[in-house]
């Protein structure tokens, strides 16, 4: 399994010079460029450096469904994690302390791209254009997480901020972010073989590269191009037959994914202070968990991102993905005899997918070592984008359908539940669907603003403003980095 091994030593190599995008930069690291990048091994240890702050990123996935439609924001009280509140409310504002920790984690993650396309040329190795694929890949997530949730951002590629860079930085265009973000898939995809290196879980492949890169597309309404990415990773991964066995521990890195995010609970992490960097554990997971909950399976955990009514009653009779990405609490107290201590927004319904399961963290601080993977891409996502790209381009529409009917089937085990129809009822149709099959997953919100469907379907949502987030407050007060509007 790959791991997170190298944080405090990457941090003395000098891969944190600039921790995030004008925090305070330092050049006081103790061990530089000059006496690392020696051997191919100084590289390969980088290059898993490189990956770790895919694992501090947890709240992003829980803020993109409290912002949409499909959850509240839970928790003891109205201020418990004031962040998620305000977000729920789509009150938050540019000291959010949550979205400033996810574009400092996100920038980091650039930095330590950029330390290894600054030392690239120092010596010949090995394997070195698959690792520097992994590296493009990477880069390329961080940028697309970024220009998803901020719009335009500082774009920097050849090296890390240094002391320097403080106070000078300005927005590049969101077209000149999806612009990189394209270039550095398209050179991850020619460097990258269709499995991992080494075989090993959570690395980058160029079957992730390719449907990362459709999604990016996508995203762009670039929908030619979009679909005809897919059909790279069409036929290569399949649908599981059990929807809900892929969310437990047997079912990570299965089948059906394409990329997931590892997580274990081997670091025996006890250090609250240094959390999420440190730990090699999900503190997401905890986030999801019943409050005082006594019962068999299942873990307490603090009551956030709940799902709502309108969320578990939009599935059809029938429809097997129900049950197996919500809890009804209601119904799980009935058969079992469990309880629980009802939550600020309290809903009765909690997260099946990410919810803290008895024996899944049994190391250290418990909170901080739940090993639950997030599944950011699978192949039923990668099916129905490319459904979404053959409807909306106009390319294909028997196509489009083929590939949503996989999805359906799979759900209801029959054919009668098939979809027939075509133009806008068709896209429409794919765009229930997505929800249906991705909910609770951290999809939401950006499927909603990118279809223009946010404004009528979130409450509280502004048009002109709430497409973004804001930019941490500061960025703008050290760099003069211009406001998102509304902001």
């Amino acid at each position: 399994m790959f791991k997170k091994i190298l944080t405090i030593g990457l941090v003395s190599l000098g891969l944190s010079s600039c921790d995030w995008v004008d925090y305070d930069p330092l050049e006081s690291y103790t061990i530089t460029a000059d006496v690392y990048f020696n051997t191919a091994a100084d590289y390969q240890a980088a290059v898993i450096g490189a990956y770790d702050p895919l694992q501090w990123m947890n709240a992003q996935h829980i803020m993109m469904e409290i912002a949409s439609d499909n959850t509240v924001s839970g928790g003891e009280s109205a201020t418990d994690v004031i962040a998620f509140q305000e977000i729920d409310m789509m009150t938050h504002y540019p000291e959010n302390d949550q979205l400033t920790n996810l574009w400092k984690f996100m920038y980091e993650g650039v930095n330590r791209c950029n330390y290894l396309e600054e030392n690239k040329d120092k010596i010949e190795f090995e394997g070195k254009e698959q690792l520097y694929a992994e590296v493009y890949f990477l880069r390329a997530y961080y940028y697309f997480d970024l220009v998803r949730l901020f719009g335009g951002v500082p774009l920097f590629t050849e090296n890390r901020l240094s002391a320097d860079d403080s106070g000078s930085l300005q927005r590049s265009t969101a077209t000149e972010v999806y612009a990189q973000v394209e270039k550095d898939l398209q050179a991850a995809i020619a460097g990258l073989p269709n499995v991992a290196a080494s075989n090993q879980n959570g690395r980058a492949n160029k079957i992730a590269a390719q449907a990362l890169l459709g999604k990016v597309y996508l995203y762009q309404e670039k929908f030619a191009e979009a679909a005809a990415m897919f059909e790279n990773v069409i036929g290569t991964r399949n649908l599981v037959s059990d929807y809900g066995s892929q969310f437990v521990r047997e079912g990570e890195n299965g089948p059906e994914s394409i990329f997931e995010v590892q997580h274990s609970d081997q670091s025996v992490w006890w250090d609250w202070g240094f959390n999420p960097q440190g730990t090699e554990g999900n503190f997401g997971i905890i986030h999801m968990g019943p409050r005082a909950y006594s019962g068999p399976l299942f873990s307490s955990g603090w009551s956030f991102n709940l799902p709502t009514q309108g969320l578990y009653d939009s599935y059809e009779a029938g429809d097997s993905r129900r049950d197996a990405t919500i809890l009804n609490m209601e119904e799980w107290i009935a058969d079992t005899g469990a309880s629980y201590t009802a939550a600020y927004k309290d809903t009765g319904f909690f997260n099946l997918k990410y919810i803290p399961r008895a024996g899944y963290s049994e190391t250290g601080a418990t909170e901080l070592n739940y090993l639950n993977n997030w599944r950011i891409i699978r192949y039923a996502d990668v099916l129905l984008m490319a459904a979404e790209a053959n409807a909306r381009g106009g390319i294909d529409e028997s196509k489009a359908q083929g590939y949503l009917n996989q999805v359906r089937r799979r759900a209801f085990d029959d054919t009668d539940h098939d979809v027939t129809m075509t133009g806008s009822a068709l896209v429409d149709a794919i765009w229930l669907e997505r929800n249906l099959e991705l909910a609770l997953e951290g999809h939401r919100f950006f499927d909603l603003v990118r279809t223009g469907k946010a404004a009528s379907t979130i409450d509280g949502f502004q048009t002109g403003k709430n497409e973004l987030f804001p930019i941490p407050q500061q960025e703008v007060d050290i760099s003069g980095l211009a406001q998102n509007p509304g902001y």
